[in-house]
């Protein structure tokens, strides 16, 4: 199991594929298994795709570090220059995208291009959900299964049309699960992270904005918010998607690729 030291802590990583990296920097919560096995395997024909567990989660060190998104963005510079990974591609989902907005502001010398997937600017010019809020709470006090869980990042048809892959994902989420004190510190790290928004307009890297028109944990407002914000970002909505696009997978693995590319 590859770890290497970053920072304070030791950080779990896999790299699949070769070419141009591709650091891919996963949401609230869960560890880098949750990734879509199939979107991982198309990107990694193409480019050198780096997958780790953030700082808490999976197989990554806790630490007693106050978590914020500064700090998960410097433990995401910090493994670049251990794995000797000098500027990349950087896709940030859910949380990840808000890692990934911070990284591409305090460090635009590490990204080439910026792939914002499912995320929001924070702070108060977010748009919210009251039900996804709702259930992030029930999330945080321990009253969620994994299986409802789910419904954060997949439509219900999704979910009951695909029992296989809603299983293999419960197995692989399951292989090192994120403690409640984790996700608590996480959620408290959103909450408490200072204004994004008036930031943006610095983002010089070209970016790739991505959003579900069914997604209740990032409404798709979220998506034209951050695209009017960033410079000459590009904005791309799935229609049948909820928070993690499954729905529209090959549309999503495309519009990656082609931008990339």
């Amino acid at each position: 199991m590859p770890k290497v030291k970053v920072n304070d802590i030791q950080m779990y990583y896999e790299v699949k594929g070769e070419g141009y990296p591709l650091v891919m920097i996963i949401g609230f919560g869960v560890n880098l298994d949750f990734w879509n096995p199939h979107m991982i395997e198309e990107l990694s024909k193409n480019f050198k795709v780096l997958t780790f567990d953030n700082r808490g989660t999976g197989r990554t060190d806790v630490s007693d570090k106050e978590y914020s998104i500064r700090l998960f963005a410097d433990d995401t510079v910090g493994l670049m220059n251990v794995l000797g990974i000098s500027k990349a591609n950087i896709l940030g989902w859910s949380l990840g995208g808000a890692i990934a907005q911070e990284l591409a502001l305090s460090y635009p010398e590490k990204v080439k291009k910026l792939v914002l997937y499912s995320t929001s600017c924070g702070g108060a010019k977010s748009v919210r959900n009251q039900e996804a809020d709702a259930m992030i709470m029930r999330l945080l006090a321990g009253g969620m299964s994994v299986e409802e869980a789910l419904r954060f990042n997949f439509t219900s048809d999704f979910i009951d049309s695909n029992p296989e892959f809603v299983e293999l994902l419960i197995q692989r989420t399951l292989k090192a699960p994120t403690s409640g004190e984790v996700l608590l510190r996480q959620r408290t790290a959103i909450m408490n992270e200072h204004e994004r928004f008036d930031r943006l307009s610095g983002i010089k890297a070209p970016t790739l904005v991505l959003s579900g028109k069914r997604d209740i944990l990032c409404p798709p407002e979220n998506g034209s918010i951050l695209a009017k914000a960033i410079p000459n970002a590009k904005l791309v909505f799935f229609e049948k998607s909820a928070h993690a696009l499954t729905e529209d997978m090959e549309e999503v693995i495309h519009s990656i690729t082609e931008f990339l590319l």
